[in-house]
């Protein structure tokens, strides 16, 4: 079998290497990207638990300084993204202690998505939301 180079077919390359730990053709693997990629995996994994929280946080945001506006859309986006989290969570949970450090680290992103949205500028400059309560159902905060 001839080895496919990942940079020229990555979707091959995928293929042929399953195919070799299947098949347990140990010498044939290409270790070095295989490790590569199975990090990116997980690294994707934690940039979408990221992303969502980012997104909650900013409609959380949204929906304590514009009580005014708030929305049934509003409403479903943070009930979707807490779906989203708690199913990225059950699929993943050694990435649940990453949570923690992950409110510090999207928060001001989220303010900044919040605030081109809405046009204010008025946002703690530190989130003020438990974990516990960003994940609750039951959480908006007034």
């Amino acid at each position: 079998m001839n080895n496919i180079d990942i940079d020229n077919d990555y979707y091959g390359w995928t293929q042929q290497q399953a195919e070799l730990l299947r098949t347990q053709q140990i010498n044939a693997i290409d270790w070095q990207n295989l490790a590569n990629e199975i990090e990116e995996m997980g690294r994707s994994e934690k940039r979408q638990l990221e992303s969502r929280l980012e997104v909650l946080i900013m409609h959380l945001l949204k929906w304590q300084f514009q009580p005014n506006l708030r929305s049934r859309s509003w409403q479903l986006t943070i009930k979707e993204q807490r779906l989203r989290l708690d199913k990225l969570i059950a699929e993943n949970p050694s990435l649940k202690p990453s949570l923690e450090i992950a409110i510090d680290k999207v928060y001001p992103l989220a303010t900044l998505s919040a605030e081109r949205e809405t046009g204010l500028s008025i946002f703690p400059e530190t989130c003020s939301y438990q974990l516990t309560d960003i994940l609750s159902f039951d959480f908006l905060p007034d």
